[in-house]
């Protein structure tokens, strides 16, 4: 996030979202003003708050970092995941976009980059749960950002 910050990242409509696919991502350097969007500032979600990190994904797409190695977060295909099987060892960064509760259960909607043929639709459902780490670890390192407040996504200035 702070390499968007400094340089702007570039949008879906310059740069399609590809993967799985088989395409090859357009080549920075034939993307000269194309429109991007500026990130004014770094928010860090407090650790070990579920709270906390559904108030950062109220206001936004919310950058979270799981552990995508076991099993249960690979073969993930429907329903919530609320196992410490997951574990909390962090090595996969992906998106929450938004929250809800399944009658019992609290949980995070949580966007992959392993395409649409992965879990539900491209999407998983980690439980949230109030002072701990989190199911796949996912409370332990989350940020949100705070968009310039200028026009975004524009093109960057001359």
């Amino acid at each position: 996030m702070e390499y968007v910050k400094a340089t702007g990242q570039h949008t879906t409509k310059a740069i399609p979202y590809t993967a799985g696919n088989g395409q090859a991502a357009a080549c920075p350097s034939k993307l000269k003003g194309a429109a991007r969007a500026f990130v004014d500032s770094v928010n860090t979600v407090q650790p070990k708050s579920a709270s906390q990190l559904k108030a950062a994904i109220a206001g936004g797409p919310t950058s979270v970092t799981v552990c995508a190695t076991a099993g249960v977060f690979q073969g993930y295909t429907s329903g919530v995941v609320n196992s410490a099987a997951c574990g909390t060892q962090l090595d996969h960064a992906i998106t929450a976009v938004g929250y809800g509760n399944d009658g019992t259960q609290d949980f995070y909607i949580v966007r992959n980059s392993w395409t649409a043929n992965w879990g539900d639709k491209g999407y998983i459902k980690i439980a949230a749960v109030e002072g701990t780490v989190g199911i796949c670890g996912i409370q332990q390192t989350s940020v949100w950002p705070t968009m310039k407040p200028d026009a975004h996504p524009h093109k960057p200035k001359a």
